[in-house]
């Protein structure tokens, strides 16, 4: 008897990924538990250089900075202290102008040195919601909890949010025209919005990814959004926010992710890898007994074989 439907998950029909792939990652916070993974399994990444952007227009944006390698002075303000952009997350934030629009340039930079080299982009779609920034016309990434009388708040349609995820492959592939560009929509609900603008807001994003990702075969849809709704429907796979999904189920979508778009002669070595990840973060009780050294050397042996076999780990 079974108590789960299963979503049907095909092979990958791209380049799958390995430790010579380069992948860069950005959207929303879910993305950056997939970038935690791949960090964690020495994949080579670059994950959310302006932060986290939940809707594909701040995604845009941010593109193009990257394609002209220049910051938007228009949206770099000073509030609470700090000097902020309204294209980038609070994470940036700094109390200098200097080193904060620093900090944006290098970003840039580093952008469009990984854009060019880049074998995947992972991408996931938050929201088709967007707040406008009614002096300057332009839409923002964040609000930085500024008054919500500086801005209005709009649904993107699916026929705007198709041209917008258009724009950004063909971004993409002008920095890169063999990256495989993966979209995901995140399973993370946005419930500020209201239940059932959330659950617009996923229909329109979804119907959008499906539309671009039939018109060339380096683009591809992974379900984030459908393996939580579907075969993790339960809140015990939240955390207790009941918003986002906890660490059972981000494992969970991980390993189907793994499955089908990591090369499976990797498996067995991501295995190896985990354990060398957990060797290295086990605190020994007694650090000078002859069990832990002789635990150590078998540690540091593994790490040696595997570099030598895969030059480019490096733990």
């Amino acid at each position: 008897m079974k108590f789960q439907t299963q979503i049907p998950l095909h092979s990958a029909e791209g380049r799958l990924l390995d430790f010579d792939a380069q992948t860069v990652l950005l959207g929303s916070c879910f993305t950056k538990h997939l970038s935690n993974k791949l960090e964690y399994y020495k994949f080579q990444t670059l994950s959310h250089p302006y932060g986290i952007l939940f809707h594909p227009q701040a995604l845009l944006t941010l593109l193009k900075h990257v394609h002209q390698n220049h910051a938007d002075e228009q949206a770099i303000f000073f509030s609470d202290e700090q000097w902020k952009s309204f294209d980038a997350h609070s994470c940036l934030n700094h109390n200098s102008k200097a080193t904060f629009q620093n900090q944006l340039s290098l970003r840039l930079n580093e952008c469009n040195t990984n854009f060019k080299s880049a074998s995947h982009f992972i991408i996931t779609l938050g929201t088709a919601w967007c707040y406008r920034h009614l002096e300057t016309k332009n839409y923002v990434a964040n609000c930085h909890k500024q008054p919500a009388s500086l801005f209005d708040k709009k649904l993107f349609d699916i026929d705007e949010l198709t041209d917008i995820l258009h724009e950004i492959t063909n971004l993409i592939h002008g920095f890169n025209s063999k990256a495989e560009i993966i979209f995901t929509v995140s399973p993370v609900r946005h419930l500020k919005d209201g239940f059932i603008e959330n659950s617009q807001s996923k229909a329109h994003l979804i119907s959008a990814v499906h539309r671009v990702v039939q018109t060339t075969p380096l683009l591809h849809y992974f379900p984030s959004y459908e393996l939580m709704m579907d075969e993790l429907r339960d809140y015990r796979f939240y955390k207790r926010d009941m918003l986002h999904p906890n660490a059972q189920a981000i494992d969970f979508i991980w390993e189907k992710f793994k499955s089908i778009w990591i090369n499976p002669k990797l498996h067995s070595v991501l295995k190896s890898i985990s354990r060398i990840q957990k060797g290295l973060q086990h605190k020994p009780f007694n650090p000078e007994s002859a069990a832990h050294q002789e635990f150590r050397s078998s540690l540091e042996a593994e790490v040696k074989r595997l570099a030598k076999e895969y030059p480019g780990l490096n733990f």
